[in-house]
């Protein structure tokens, strides 16, 4: 053979074997875009003021919340996250707060499939562990930030107005039962 076809079999082989590696590449990245995000529930306790995240069943976190006042309770049952909004604005009865400090609902959104309805952050986080919002779980607005960053679209919500022993698994002990006080008293939502 020839010093010039020796170095067109090798130039051969050397393609042969990128090509390969390029499908093998290209496969394996296929079967990671086609496997279906882990999807998770957040599960909140009413009586218990908390919110938990859980992942195939592991609590992966848990945040001290703010639930609806007794004038406007919080929703119970099963939902679903439909919108995720970072430094939303925030609108009602014609009025029309846009992103900062003043907004009552913070710096992160997660909208339910209830309208009107969602778990955000606050102006006012001393409510935080009190039945005080219109009817949406709120977070102080760096655990909201922290808990926007864990969840997507299409994520399972659970809102319980009762303990059982799941809800008492997971959070712990008896029912803490926080102060109440009316939503006109803390503002925000």
């Amino acid at each position: 053979m020839t010093k010039t076809a020796l170095q067109r079999t090798r130039n051969l082989k050397v393609a042969a074997m990128l090509a390969v590696l390029i499908v093998a590449l290209d496969i394996r990245g296929l079967a990671q875009a086609s496997s279906p995000p882990t999807q998770r529930l957040v599960l909140v306790s009413i009586p218990d003021r908390k919110l938990a995240v859980l992942e195939n069943g592991e609590v992966i976190a848990r945040f001290s919340v703010s639930v609806g006042a007794a004038v406007s309770p919080s929703p119970r049952g099963e939902f679903e996250i439909v919108s995720r909004v970072a430094n939303p604005t925030y609108s009602h009865g014609g009025v029309v707060i846009p992103p900062g400090k003043g907004n009552p609902v913070g710096t992160r959104w997660l909208g339910l499939n209830r309208k009107g309805y969602g778990i955000h952050g606050t102006n006012t986080p001393s409510s935080n562990g009190h039945a005080a919002s219109h009817g949406c779980i709120r977070l102080r607005n760096r655990d909201m930030e922290k808990l926007f960053t864990m969840l997507r679209v299409g994520d399972a919500v659970e809102i319980r107005g009762e303990r059982d022993e799941e809800i008492a698994e997971i959070f712990g002990g008896d029912s803490i039962v926080a102060e109440t006080r009316g939503a006109g008293q803390i503002g925000g939502q």
